[in-house]
């Protein structure tokens, strides 16, 4: 393969790549962008929505077959379950704990990471599970560049997805509440905005999202674990710092650069693919010590 083959094949490979992370980053950005919250169950939101789909198209394949209506089925499906399991987890596990200090609250996070990640665990064994579709490994030839059918319709269903939320944020009544209550809650609440209400319609959509990406991954890949939650929530988190946590472009542009990065650092002569994540986390210091507000970010000043 020459060099332009390589590169358009690895830029293939680090849009698909970079849709998940940015995907699931958002979810990341949008929830401490209105309570400063870490969410770190987050990654595992992604891993049982891979799982509900799985279950969801095991269910209706008989009827609709494991094609492209049975995915987008079984990918609506989960996105509403997961979402609702994430207003749950936020009512049950955060709204009492967010007048405590910020360390209770994280630690809270991490407790409900491990009951997701664990009771996935015992409900699988910790197997592997084949992530079984009808899609074929039909593509266009570019040369020596192949790009699937599949890898077109995720980036195109991530890519719209991202364009929904952000008109919704940007455009609609809600994401306007949600960007003043990002701005100051008790001023909200004196306007009539109901703070609660909305921080429960954050918490579903970005669990929503993070749910479309686990469906996707295992369409991409085949198989789902029950621990592929916990380094792609890392690397979300990572996404969303290098776009600049709280902003939403952010995260899309931390999510597709870390992606891509991932893709071309393997390409460095005598690294091969192990070394990416040392890509990631290495990328991840440099941008906390060189620009902390990442990419897009902005400095915050707080008063007193």
């Amino acid at each position: 393969m020459s060099n332009l083959d390589i590169i358009l094949q690895q830029l293939a490979n680090g849009l698909i790549l970079g849709s998940f992370y940015a995907l699931v980053a958002l979810g990341y950005t949008m929830v401490y962008g209105i309570i400063k919250l870490l969410n770190f169950a987050h990654g595992d939101l992604y891993m049982v929505g891979g799982f509900v789909g799985f279950l969801v198209l095991s269910l209706i394949s008989g009827l609709m077959g494991s094609s492209w209506a049975g995915i987008l089925c079984s990918m609506v499906f989960s996105m509403l379950a997961v979402g609702l399991l994430g207003v749950i987890i936020q009512r049950i596990a955060y709204v009492p704990m967010l007048r405590a200090p910020r360390l209770s609250i994280l630690i809270t996070a991490l407790a409900v990471s491990m009951v997701l990640s664990n009771g996935v665990m015992a409900i699988t064994d910790g197997e592997y599970l084949a992530f079984n579709t009808d899609l074929g490994y039909e593509g266009l030839d570019l040369g020596n560049v192949f790009i699937s059918y599949t890898q077109l319709v995720l980036v195109v269903s991530a890519s719209l997805l991202m364009i929904i939320l952000y008109l919704f944020v940007h455009k609609t009544l809600y994401g306007k509440a949600m960007r003043a209550i990002a701005i100051d809650q008790d001023a909200c609440r004196l306007m009539g905005i109901n703070v609660n209400r909305i921080i429960a319609l954050t918490f579903f959509i970005g669990s929503s999202l993070a749910a479309a990406a686990g469906v996707m991954a295992g369409v991409y890949y085949g198989s789902l674990h029950f621990f592929m939650g916990f380094v792609i929530g890392l690397k979300a988190f990572t996404a969303a710092v290098i776009g600049g946590i709280g902003s939403i472009p952010g995260a899309m542009l931390g999510g597709l650069v870390l992606g891509l990065l991932e893709a071309f650092g393997t390409q460095i002569p005598f690294i091969g693919s192990e070394w990416k994540d040392v890509f990631s986390f290495g990328l991840l210091i440099l941008l906390l010590i060189f620009k902390p507000t990442g990419l897009l970010g902005k400095t915050e000043i707080e008063r007193m």
